[in-house]
């Protein structure tokens, strides 16, 4: 298992969409749940939603319930975050990592693989 590798971030108005998406080329990843966490400028880093390497099972933080859906597509090794309605308090960098034992775990120790992050704006 590689580092994974985030894309899709950017400079939005608020209330637009925007779909993050977490790769990784290597050829265990559907064995693995994947986690998108997010750190915004001087707070600790959150996490915002998880699935399991089945897609079957997922978890959300309270604050992106109902706006942010997690998918993923095992045939392109890939995850995806779409996040809707995006407020300017979900402005952070966010980045996806990687959990061999998925148990629905919050917690950043319970993940790794962690890639660099991609940067969301989102201007209000």
């Amino acid at each position: 298992q590689g580092q994974l590798v985030e894309l899709g971030g950017g400079l939005v108005q608020d209330g637009d969409s925007l779909r993050l998406s977490c790769e990784d080329p290597g050829r265990f990843f559907r064995s693995y749940a994947i986690g998108w966490f997010r750190q915004a400028p001087g707070k600790e880093r959150e996490f915002v939603a998880s699935i399991s390497w089945s897609g079957n099972t997922w978890y959300y933080a309270d604050a992106v319930k109902g706006r942010f859906t997690i998918s993923r597509d095992n045939d392109k090794n890939t995850v995806y975050l779409q996040m809707n309605r995006l407020t300017a308090e979900d402005t952070a960098v966010y980045y996806c990592a990687a959990a061999g034992y998925y148990t629905g775990s919050q917690l950043t120790s319970s993940f790794d693989n962690w890639g660099q992050g991609t940067q969301v704006t989102v201007s209000s």
